[in-house]
C-alpha cells in the first residue's frame, strides 16, 4: 500500500514534539548560571524547541534537556552570558 505524501510544509500532525523526546540528539548542552540571569527571556523567545520551561509567576526555570537539541541559541542571545555550552557527557 502506499502512503500519501503531503505537500511540502504542511505539519500533519501538530504539536507532536511534545510526545518525542529529542534530547539525545545533543552534543553540547546549555548551562544556566542563575546568579548572573536577570529574566529578560530572551533564551526563552529565541528558542526553537521550547525547552525553557517557565514558573507559575512566568520566570525562567532549569532548561528541560528532554527536547533540547543544544543548538546553542538560547547561548548566542543571552545578552548576560547566563547559559553556555557545555559538551554532553553521556
Amino acid at each position: 500500500m502506499k502512503k500519501e505524501m503531503p505537500t511540502g510544509g504542511v505539519i500533519v500532525d501538530p504539536g507532536s514534539t511534545v510526545r518525542n523526546k529529542t534530547g539525545d540528539w545533543r552534543t553540547f548542552k546549555p548551562v544556566w548560571d542563575k546568579e548572573k540571569c536577570k529574566q529578560c527571556m530572551i533564551c526563552w523567545q529565541f528558542c526553537p524547541d521550547d525547552s525553557i520551561p517557565l514558573d507559575e509567576n512566568g520566570k525562567r526555570v532549569e532548561t528541560d534537556l528532554d527536547f533540547c537539541k543544544g543548538c546553542g541559541i538560547c547561548a548566542k542571545e543571552c545578552p548576560f552570558g547566563a547559559i553556555k555550552m557545555v559538551r554532553e557527557e553521556k
